[in-house]
């Protein structure tokens, strides 16, 4: 319930986000021809902002039966993780890109979909992507997925309608143009607005769904690895193009796929990789340097702070 409404506020926040800027190009006409497509987009975006996502990436579901070892383990292994956490088996995807990354997507956990790109499976080991796919399904299990899908949808079109405002211009309420200046902070303000909105969302649950991914893999450390291997390669130049034409979606990966992605600041996509990591090796280091007895994930309350 708390994150149902905690998708609701978002929704409305970017609504009158979107509703604004509509205001600024076509005056009062303009909010209302705005009003209504956030209307329509809200709808569209909660019942298939999912398949919006992963048609951006091209991704393609795969299953058991598929002839690749890796990708064969990739499944299994996701599908073994899923049962132990009590939730249904989601659909399972791969992605053509070199960058190693993965995200979750799906309204909640009956209609879930992980995804994982080729270079997470070729340069990562079967324990990191098991790490990796745990926190993936600990953002599935507390409904992060669509909160995050959601915005990553209605922020792009955000972004493009502050574009639209830029090339076109805008006019004022008595049909006046309101000038190249207004257009420039326009373009310049509203996709910032729509980015303090995502980011209100992430930071703590990137946490929390490393915490209880590490708990449903019972491996804290294999996670902590990857997490390094996968900023390691986004920052050495293994570039993902389709993310880098939608920005917008980068707050969904474990870790940002954008180049340049970074500490963790007010306008960072995601919490620094080194604290995320030191967390894990605390937690790791609690048991001992054992590996720990994978739990699945409970209906915990949950600390969500400022994020993505």
């Amino acid at each position: 319930m708390r994150n149902h409404l905690r998708t609701f506020m978002l929704l409305a926040a970017l609504t009158a986000l979107f509703v604004g800027i509509g205001y600024l190009i076509g005056g009062p006409t303009g909010m209302v021809v705005a009003f209504a497509l956030a209307g329509v987009m809200n709808l569209v975006s909660y019942w298939n902002a999912d398949k919006i996502v992963l048609s951006m990436y091209r991704a393609q579901e795969v299953d058991d039966s598929h002839p690749e070892p890796l990708i064969r383990n990739y499944v299994t292994d996701t599908l073994e993780l899923a049962q132990r956490a009590g939730m249904p088996a989601p659909k399972i995807y791969i992605i053509d890109q070199d960058q190693p990354n993965a995200f979750a997507t799906g309204r909640d956990p009956s209609h879930a979909a992980v995804a994982a790109t080729r270079g997470l499976l070729q340069m990562l080991s079967r324990r990191e992507i098991r790490g990796v796919m745990a926190h993936e399904l600990a953002h599935v299990k507390h409904r992060d997925t669509l909160t995050m899908t959601v915005t990553a949808t209605i922020a792009g079109a955000i972004g493009m309608l502050a574009n639209f405002a830029f090339l076109f211009g805008g006019r004022d309420e008595d049909g006046r143009p309101t000038g190249v200046v207004g257009m420039l902070v326009m373009m310049i303000v509203a996709p910032m607005a729509a980015a303090l909105v995502q980011m209100a969302i992430s930071r703590g649950r990137e946490y929390e769904a490393d915490r209880e991914g590490a708990a449903l893999s019972g491996d804290p450390e294999a996670l902590a690895s990857a997490l390094r291997r996968i900023d390691a390669y986004a920052r050495g130049g293994v570039y993902n193009p389709d993310a880098e034409r939608n920005p917008a979606t980068a707050h969904m990966f474990i870790i940002n796929p954008l180049a340049g992605g970074g500490a963790d600041n007010l306008f960072s996509t995601h919490p620094s990789t080194e604290n995320r990591v030191a967390a894990l090796m605390e937690h790791a280091a609690r048991l001992g340097g054992r590996r720990e007895t994978a739990v699945p994930l409970t209906g915990a309350t949950r600390r969500v702070g400022p994020w993505s």
